[in-house]
Parts: structure tokens; sequence; C-alpha cells
């Protein structure tokens, strides 16, 4: 099986979605190894005869940081920092949440300033390569002295304690330990604040985030140009001229990309009779642009995160410096995150005020998309579930990051409240899905009242897939499955 290697060397999201879709394996290379090891012997040689007290090394943690704990404690110190910190609540983070959060925080701990010994990395590397999956609850993390009560309950599966996931089954990680033969990590000095301390938890949601919003945002473009045609939309909003003339970086790739999704149309290409389309037609290039725009910016954020060592303190054994500051702050990210939740549900806004023009009985098309509606709802309801989920969405975009209450005796005075706008976000990406995959529903029932002319090659295609999963609605039906096999359907399909 293919390996990815742990290195210093840039980690692009790209790279990340790729190890998590081809279920890659993961190994440490021969720099990362010396990068642990290296770090790990200046700090046990610093301990020998240490000239002053070491944040959470030989003191407390937060407001205790000036209590100082004997040598013979170091390592209990450490083990009963994850015990204590593992105060989560609330729903389990997914599966392919939790996958991140450990990659996440096995390439922070491979850059050598984190002080860990290897034997914990390598666990954690076999925790994912076996798809061993701690329990980790979403609800407890302030996101600025790190994540540390969900890394809490990432690392006490290390010790023998706490919860995993294993075939499908959650259970005492001290039985699974035991069948797979290993025995508890025994942490040394520094190794609980060093898996504590760091972003990896809002990280990991914020860059599943970023890959889905890419993925959303090319189905965006696909069915919003099937809405247009569906609709009898005019081209001219998408021809490269006008947007040359404002040329922001997503607006002209939108416009670009809707001149191709529509080219060799006959729909398209036939005389309109309406001079103008509403705003949710008119205004894609815009409005799905801005969204793109935010994406790329926010990507490079998280793409910064994840390639940086974020846990404190930091130990820097070439210049024989133990620097307490403050990298696990998750302010960064969480501006950022919050930014790209607006920019996420705006797709699904936009996308349910083109369902509504869709059903509205406008431009030859039946009203609520049935040819013989009174008798039939139709379409009606699906719109109502769209605006709901749409409304939802925009409770969720109120900024989390704008919060902060203190903790810790006030040592901890200003927090980022980031993890809570991840687990928005993610809650707003999935809204959006949602919202999108009923776009589809309706478009692709639109459209055939326009037979016998002809959409796009490419559209054609996409009609042609989406039939062979959901069919067309001539008398009332249970909508709900098709709801369902619709989200499935942009979930494991590509955009055209």
């Amino acid at each position: 099986m293919e390996l990815h290697h742990i290195s210093a060397e840039h980690l692009s999201i790209g790279r990340v979605r790729e190890i998590l879709e081809k279920h890659l394996r993961l190994a440490l290379s021969d720099d990362a190894r010396r990068r642990i090891v290296r770090c790990r012997e200046y700090l046990d040689r610093k301990m020998e005869n240490p000239e002053r007290p070491i944040y959470g090394i030989t003191t407390g943690f937060g407001s205790l940081c000036n209590i100082s704990v004997g040598r013979d404690d170091l390592a209990a110190l450490q083990k009963n920092l994850v015990m204590s910190h593992a105060c989560g609540t609330g729903e389990r983070v997914p599966a392919e949440v939790v996958r991140l959060i450990l990659l996440l925080k096995i390439q922070s701990l491979s850059y050598g300033h984190s002080g860990v010994q290897l034997a914990t990395v390598e666990r954690l590397i076999d925790f994912f390569n076996n798809d061993i999956l701690p329990v980790i609850y979403q609800q407890g993390s302030l996101g600025a002295s790190g994540d540390l009560a969900p890394l809490a309950h990432m690392s006490l599966p290390l010790l023998g304690l706490g919860e995993v996931e294993h075939k499908g089954q959650v259970r005492p990680a001290s039985e699974v330990l035991a069948e797979m033969g290993w025995q508890p990590i025994e942490l040394q000095s520094k190794e609980g604040l060093a898996l504590l301390n760091g972003t990896q938890f809002m990280s990991a949601y914020g860059v599943w985030s970023v890959i889905e919003a890419e993925r959303l945002s090319e189905w965006a473009d696909t069915i919003g140009a099937l809405s247009l045609e569906a609709f009898d939309g005019r081209p001219e909003p998408f021809c490269d001229e006008v947007h040359a003339v404002r040329p922001h970086a997503g607006q002209i790739a939108t416009a670009r990309n809707f001149r191709r999704l529509l080219e060799g149309s006959e729909m398209i290409a036939r005389p309109k009779e309406h001079v103008q389309d509403p705003y949710s037609f008119r205004c894609i290039p815009q409005v799905h642009g801005a969204s793109k725009d935010t994406i790329a910016y926010v990507k490079q954020v998280l793409t910064t995160e994840i390639n940086s060592a974020t846990d404190n303190p930091t130990v820097f054994p070439d210049e024989d410096m133990v620097v307490s500051a403050g990298n696990f702050h998750g302010q960064p990210i969480a501006l950022a995150m919050d930014f790209l939740a607006v920019a996420v549900a705006e797709l699904g806004n936009i996308s349910e005020r083109r369902i509504y023009k869709l059903i509205s009985g406008s431009r030859g098309l039946p009203s609520f998309l049935v040819a013989k509606p009174g008798l039939n709802s139709g379409f009606m309801i699906p719109q109502y579930a769209a605006a709901s989920v749409v409304s939802q969405s925009k409770g969720l975009c109120m900024p989390a990051s704008v919060d902060s209450i203190p903790s810790s005796q006030g040592q901890e005075d200003h927090v980022s409240m980031g993890s809570n706008a991840a687990t928005k976000l993610f809650r707003v990406v999935c809204n959006t899905q949602r919202v999108l995959a009923i776009e589809l529903f309706n478009a692709a029932q639109a459209f055939e009242f326009r037979r016998p002319l002809h959409t796009s090659p490419v559209l054609e295609r996409l009609l042609a897939d989406y039939r062979r999963q959901v069919p067309f609605i001539d008398d009332d039906a249970v909508m709900y499955p098709h709801i369902r096999t619709s989200v499935e359907f942009l979930r494991h399909e590509n955009a055209r």
C-alpha cells in the first residue's frame, strides 16, 4: 500500500485530500525521526539541571504556572493533565474528521519543536494506519490554549484510557491496545502538554470544510447552469467582456466555467423573450465568484496552519531555548472559518432562490413542476425544506470569533472560540450540500418540461447519470428518499 512520509516538506490541502481518499498509510521520514529524537534528547538534558522553572514541564498549567513540580512527579503531571482535561461533551466528532485530527497532530509534532518521544508519535501513526479512532466530542474547547478537551480525548487511548472506534465498534481503548499487543505510552515531561496544546481539532474541521467547500463550489456552478437552462435564462451575463471590467478572480472563473458548461446547448442559444433574469441567475458570477475567492483565502490560511508547530512551550534545540508563547491560539483560523461559513452559506442562499423561481409557474414551467398542479403538490415542499435549511445556516453564520470568555482564573483572558467556529462551519457545509441537492432535484425535473430541446453535452451527461438514480416525478410521491439520494449523488460524484 502506498505510503505518505511525514516530513517538514510543505503539506498541501490537496495532498491531505489524497491521503484520506486513497487511504494512504503514514510513516515518518528519516528527517522527521531525527528532528523528534533530537528535540527529546535536548529536553532530557535540559531537565537534568533546570536553571529556572519551565512552564508546563516543571510547573502546573494555566493559572497554576507558578507552582513548581518535583522531578519525580513530572510523568504523573503529564498523565494527570490528559485525564483531567478530557472534559468533552456533545456529539461525537465524525470519523473522517478524527482521521484528520490524527494526521495533523502527527504532522505538527514531527517538526521537532514539541519535545515528544518518538514512541508517542509512532503510536499515533499506528492509530491512523489501523483505523483505530479515538472517541472525541465536539464541545469543550475554547480554541485558545490549544484544543485542550478534544485533544485530551484524542490522547487518552495512548495511555490505555478512554474509548476508540475500531471495525465499526466503540470499545475501551485498553481492550484494543491489548489485542494489538501494544503497551500504553508512559508520558515523559512536556508530552501531555504537547499533545493537548495545538489547533488540530479546529484545523481538522477547517481542512475538511475547505475540501468540501471546493467541491460544493464546483457543484454550485454545474447545478446553477442546469437551473439557468431550465429557467430559460440568458447567456449574456456570463460573457467575458462583462467580467473583464470588474476582474475579481472568482467572478471571472465562474463566468468562464458557465460558458464551458453551456457550450453546445440548444436551449441557451434559442431567442429569449425576456430582457433580463432575476439576480439569482444573472448575478451567479458575482455571488459564486465571491465564495470562490473566500475559499481560496481560507485555504491559504489553513495551509499555513497545518504546516506549523502549534503547541506550547516551543522548544528550539539549536538555539537552546524553551519559549512559552501563544502559537496554540486559534485566532488566525477562527476568523477565517467564520468567513468561510458565510461564503458557503451564500452558495446555499442563492441556490434556494433559484429553486423558488423554478417552481413559481413562470416562463412556461408548470406550477410546482408537475403537469397537474392542484391534484398534485409536486415540488412545493422541497423548496420549504431548502428554505428551512438556509435559515438555519444564516443563524450559524454569527461569528464565533467575536466572543471571548476568560478562563483559568483570568490567566487565559482572551480566547478565540475557534472550535465553535469550526463545528458551526461543518454544519453550514453539510447544510449547503443538502440545499444544492434539492436544487438539482428541481432543476432536473424542470428541464424535462423543455424537451425536445437539449442542453449542452456536459449537462446532458449529468442528467443521464442523475436519472439513473432519481426518477422524473409524474404524480405526487414520497419525496424524502429522492432528496436523500440527491445528497448522496453530490457526495459521491464529481461536478462536471
